[in-house]
């Protein structure tokens, strides 16, 4: 094989027709079957999960395919997060900071949240990260590719449009959610307790 291709070359004689894409040459896994096997590699655990959350998030893969080709792939490394993170992927945590969040709200013991909420508007959908809408609380969390201009530019048009409708929206970058969680926590529990929330 030819050394510009950038693939590794891995055997197994434990394939079956479930995992191998019959009309690709060379022979060579479907994806849900490739994500669970990069995932199992001697990797760390944030990389196995990283592969996981990107594949539902890019909607590469579903959940159920991830399941299924975990199912057949028997004893591996990593078989905890990957489990944990198909477990989430289900839940509505599509990124690293979303899940970071997650940990850090049942710290808090704040309820659970409707997640990736279908929020129709007059110019399209959004998608909420985190929605309680019995409390009129909302949170996005932002990471890297929000701070690009463009994307920036609609988020802050995005994050009016939600403000509009008189709902608390609080937003955390990704840094925050992992750096500054003591100033995080202080606001998330303001906010909830401010709208009425007795915990």
């Amino acid at each position: 094989m030819p050394d510009d291709w950038n693939m590794r070359v891995r055997w197994s004689t434990k394939l079956g027709p479930q995992d191998v894409n019959p009309l690709a040459l060379p022979p060579r896994t479907r994806l849900p079957r490739s994500i669970i096997d990069e995932a199992s590699e001697r990797i760390p655990e944030r990389r196995s999960r990283v592969l996981v959350l990107a594949a539902v998030q890019q909607r590469r893969a579903r959940t159920a395919a991830l399941w299924d080709a975990l199912s057949r792939r028997g004893r591996c490394r990593n078989r905890a997060i990957i489990v944990e993170s198909v477990r989430d992927a289900e839940g509505g945590i599509e990124s690293l900071p979303e899940r970071e969040f997650e940990l850090q709200r049942r710290r808090l013991r704040l309820p659970e949240p409707a997640r990736q909420r279908v929020l129709q508007r007059r110019d399209g959908r959004y998608y909420l990260d985190n929605d309680w809408p019995s409390l009129g609380i909302r949170v996005e969390i932002h990471g890297i590719p929000h701070s690009e201009i463009r994307q920036w530019d609609e988020d802050l048009l995005r994050q009016n449009d939600i403000s509009i409708d008189g709902s608390g929206l609080l937003i955390f970058s990704s840094y925050a959610i992992r750096h500054l969680q003591t100033r995080v926590d202080g606001q998330l529990l303001d906010m909830f307790r401010r709208r009425g929330w007795p915990g």
